[in-house]
């Protein structure tokens, strides 16, 4: 049997048709053992997972996550049997709700209500063993509240990971979760968010290390004007398996989504795989919405999969529309560059800055975005762009 009151679902041949089909459960039993047949792990080398779907792992220490706090903000590790956990979401696969089981605690972390917190919110996971693990993370944002928060991901190991943001009316939030990790690291992540009326949340994903790295963020928009700005920005060479898939569920009129991943590949062999899916449904009267996926392939033997999905159940909005696109460095750029006595190592670089600084930018902290572009620097230099 599911938990949380959630129905189980039985494992069918048809395949799902839509991303709001999937079943919801926190029960392992409730989801079929990972294959490349599924569509949602079609990409995946389950060579790569490192332990991540077996039934039973480890839990990450509470040493193991430094905590950053600021003005008035709160962080505690409670039960994961407390009421709250599970409200902004619950998992649609068998990794995320593997993870779930496994976390007997989780770390809530609370911005008070009508607090401008000026500072950012430090969470920094560093791993040093390499063993499957378990993560559960809970944010809660007050009524009235503005905060950042920052989760960076350090080290190496083996993580899977749920996030939960949920935020109250009127509460602005802007979340960035950095995955940096060493080689030989794999991770796992499905965020869940779910927003109030008049509330507003941005959140960046960064990918930059690490064997396999799958990010799934997703937003339940079922309050009257909330807005959701997701951004996402990758660098991934031949040691790389990056996929993100951000879903947009807009149930509530008068709701704003807007979403902009892009990436860069170099090396034989780096691959990564955006897949984003956005629902509009019948009562999302009013809804503007907008998806976009840029890749940049600097190199021969890479490979980026795009799949943008729009689903609309209804005319009565105010706009709608995604775009997706994959190709080389604009010889127009190269040339433009070349001709005023750049030479052609440095305005490649030029161009490959230029291409991931409008999303680094989206960040909005500037020790994390010069952090962002020496990362992004030494990964060019070490590939020889």
């Amino acid at each position: 049997m599911a938990q949380h009151g959630i129905e189980a679902h039985e494992h069918k041949l048809v395949p799902l048709q839509t991303r709001s089909e999937r079943p919801r459960s926190t029960s392992i039993s409730d989801f079929p053992e990972l294959s490349n047949r599924q569509e949602i792990w079609r990409y995946l080398p389950m060579d790569r997972l490192q332990g991540l779907d077996a039934e039973v792992i480890g839990e990450v220490t509470q040493g193991e996550l430094s905590i950053g706090l600021s003005g008035t903000v709160t962080a505690n590790w409670i039960d994961s049997s407390e009421k709250i956990v599970g409200t902004a979401g619950l998992p649609e696969d068998r990794i995320s709700a593997i993870a779930w089981t496994n976390a007997s605690k989780t770390l809530l972390v609370e911005v008070p209500a009508d607090q401008e917190i000026a500072e950012p919110v430090f969470l920094t996971l560093k791993l040093e063993e390499l063993a499957a693990k378990a993560l559960h993370i809970f944010v809660k944002v007050g009524a009235n509240a503005k905060a950042t928060i920052v989760l960076d991901h350090i080290g190496q190991g083996f993580l899977a990971e749920n996030v939960e943001i949920l935020l109250d009316p009127g509460a602005k939030l802007d979340f960035v979760s950095i995955q940096d990790w060493d080689n030989g690291s794999s991770h796992v992540s499905n965020q869940f968010t779910r927003l109030g009326r008049d509330s507003t949340l941005k959140h960046v994903v960064v990918s930059l290390g690490g064997d396999l790295v799958r990010v799934t963020p997703s937003v339940a928009l079922d309050s009257p004007g909330a807005e959701i700005q997701m951004y996402g920005v990758f660098l991934a060479d031949s040691k790389n398996y990056f996929e993100h898939r951000p879903y947009v569920d807009h149930i509530a009129e008068n709701c704003v989504s807007n979403v902009a991943y892009k990436g860069a590949l170099q090396g034989a062999g780096a691959h990564t795989v955006w897949v984003g899916d956005v629902l509009i449904r019948e009562t999302a009267i009013g809804t503007n919405s907008y998806e976009l996926n840029r890749n940049l392939l600097l190199t021969d033997g890479a490979r980026a999969d795009s799949v943008p999905n729009l689903e609309i159940e209804t005319g009565k909005i105010e706009g709608a529309g995604h775009a997706s696109a994959s190709g080389r460095f604009d010889d127009e750029q190269l040339f433009y560059l070349m001709a005023r006595g750049i030479g052609d190592t440095e305005a490649k670089r030029l161009v490959v800055r230029g291409f991931l600084n409008e999303v680094v930018q989206k960040v909005g902290i500037s020790q994390v975005e010069d952090r962002l572009i020496a990362s992004i620097e030494q990964g060019l230099e070490k590939a020889g762009v």
